[in-house]
């Protein structure tokens, strides 16, 4: 399965270059934080929810919050960096930023 190995390492030079805010303001926050952030952090809630009525609320803290908090605190990093790098309207990367700082806090703590 080659293809798998590199799926995984164009993931990973993504995932390394949205920490550094190498990304375009634009994947940064649409891909990033919105399609990644929200697929990982509604899976997270649901796996959440299902430990908890199973009995195991270890396994729920983990899966809960031990696996999305750092991609959220990786997603308002990479944001953030890429807005400083942004060179167009200085308001779209203000909005980007509070935007992206509001919804990982929600996604965080729910």
């Amino acid at each position: 399965m080659p293809d798998a190995g590199l799926r995984y390492n164009r993931t990973m030079k993504k995932l390394r270059a949205l920490w550094f805010g190498k990304l375009p303001l634009a994947e940064a926050f649409w891909t990033w934080v919105v399609t990644v952030g929200l697929l990982i952090n509604i899976t997270s809630s649901v796996a959440f929810l299902a430990l908890i009525s199973a009995d195991l609320p270890w396994a729920a803290i983990f899966i809960g919050y031990v696996l999305s908090v750092p991609y959220n605190v990786l997603a308002v990093v990479g944001l953030w960096r890429s807005a400083a790098a942004y060179t167009g309207e200085p308001r779209h990367a203000d909005l980007a930023r509070l935007v992206t700082v509001v919804l990982m806090l929600v996604l965080t703590l729910t």
